[in-house]
C-alpha cells in the first residue's frame, strides 16, 4: 500500500484508510464482535495502516473492536477516534474541556492503548470556544495521551481558530464526486495551512460503487433510509454520477468504486479517503484503488461530465444538517 502524509504534520498513513463505523453502527448489516475484529485484522494485513473509529459508533463497541483487533500491531498502525458528544449518543454536543478528558481516558481503555494517534472533535460545539477545545487537546498532547489533533465537519473560521492554538493535523468531512462543497473554501484553507484532508463517505455511502439503484431497499436500522439523497426519486436523478465513473472503469478494467476513490486521490497528495465496508472482499477492492492512476485526459473527462451534474437531495436529514459548522 502506498503511503501519504496528512498535510505538513509528519503523520504518515496508508493512501487509503478504513472507516470502521459501519462494522457496528449506521447500517442494517451489523457484524458480531468477533467477525468485526476479523475484518479489521484483514484490513491491516492488506497494508492499510489508518483506522477511523469514534465512541459514538455503537456506542462504544466500535472502539472495542478496533482495540482488540489492532493491539498486536499497535505500533504499526494509526488509530483515529473522536470526542464531542454527551454520553456516547448523537443527541447532544459536549466539548467541555473536562468532558474531552473523560472521553480520552475512556477511549484509551477501549482501544487498549496508552495513546491516541489522531483525536478529532466530532462536531463543532458552539457553546464551547474553539480555543478551549484546541487548548485541551494541546495539553493531552503534552501529556503523551494524544499525538495529533483533528476536526470533523468544521468550517473555515473554526479551523483557523483551532490551528492558531494547536496545529490541526487533519480535517475529516464528507467529500466525493457527488459532494464537492469542500472544494469551495475548505480545501484551499487546508492547503494554505498545511492540514491533511480525510474524506468520509468517499463512495457516497455506497452509491458510487454502482451497487445501489432506485429499486434498492435498505434494511431496518440503515441510516440511508432517512437520508434525502437516497430517496427513490433522487437515486434515479443521481445515477448519472455512477454512469460517468462506470464509463472510465470499464476502460481501465477497474470497478466503479475504485475509480471514485482514484478520483479523490488524484485531487491532492495530502488527501486520504476512509471507505468502510463489512466485507473483506470489498475492502480489498477499495484498497487496490491506491494503485490506479487516472491520466490527465481521464480526469478531464470526469470533470467535464460532472460539471453538468448536480446531486439531488440533501446529504443529511434536517436535524443532523444543523450540526454542520459553516
Amino acid at each position: 500500500m502506498k503511503k501519504r502524509q496528512l498535510g505538513k504534520s509528519g503523520l504518515e498513513v496508508s493512501a487509503i484508510g478504513f472507516g470502521c463505523m459501519g462494522l457496528s453502527f449506521g447500517y442494517a448489516n451489523k457484524l458480531s464482535h468477533s467477525d468485526a475484529v476479523k475484518v479489521v485484522q484483514a484490513t491491516a494485513e492488506q497494508g492499510v495502516t489508518f483506522f477511523d473509529t469514534a465512541e459514538v459508533y455503537g456506542p462504544y463497541t466500535n472502539e472495542e473492536v478496533v482495540g482488540e483487533a489492532l493491539k498486536p500491531i499497535r505500533d504499526k498502525v494509526v488509530i483515529a477516534t473522536k470526542f464531542g458528544f454527551k454520553t456516547g449518543a448523537w443527541t447532544e454536543l459536549d466539548s467541555r474541556p473536562e468532558h474531552i478528558r473523560e472521553v480520552c481516558e475512556a477511549s484509551l481503555k477501549r482501544l487498549k492503548t496508552d495513546y491516541i494517534d489522531l483525536f478529532y472533535q466530532h462536531r463543532v460545539d458552539p457553546s464551547v470556544p474553539m480555543e478551549d477545545v484546541a487548548g485541551t487537546v494541546k495539553d493531552l498532547i503534552k501529556e503523551g495521551k494524544v499525538k495529533h489533533f483533528g476536526l470533523s465537519e468544521a468550517g473555515v473560521a473554526n479551523i483557523r481558530k483551532a490551528h492558531a492554538v494547536q496545529p490541526v493535523t487533519a480535517l475529516q468531512s464528507e467529500y466525493s464526486l457527488w459532494w464537492r462543497e469542500p472544494e469551495d473554501q475548505i480545501i484551499p484553507t487546508l492547503e494554505e495551512l498545511g492540514i491533511g484532508f480525510v474524506p468520509f463517505s468517499p463512495l457516497g455511502k455506497g452509491f458510487l460503487t454502482g451497487k445501489i439503484n432506485a429499486d434498492t431497499k435498505f434494511g431496518e436500522g440503515d441510516f440511508r433510509n432517512i437520508v434525502p439523497r437516497f430517496s427513490e426519486e433522487n437515486l434515479k436523478a443521481n445515477q448519472a454520477f455512477v454512469d460517468l465513473l462506470t464509463s472510465i472503469a470499464k476502460e481501465k478494467n477497474a470497478t466503479t468504486g475504485q475509480i471514485a476513490l482514484a478520483w479523490i486521490l488524484a485531487q491532492k497528495p495530502w488527501i486520504v479517503p476512509i471507505p468502510g465496508t463489512t466485507k473483506v472482499e470489498r475492502m480489498k477492492e477499495n484498497s487496490l484503488a491506491a494503485d490506479i492512476q487516472l491520466s490527465a485526459s481521464e480526469l478531464q473527462r470526469i470533470e467535464q461530465g460532472a460539471s453538468h451534474l448536480k446531486a439531488q437531495g440533501a446529504r443529511y436529514p434536517e436535524h443532523l444538517q444543523k450540526r454542520i459548522d459553516r
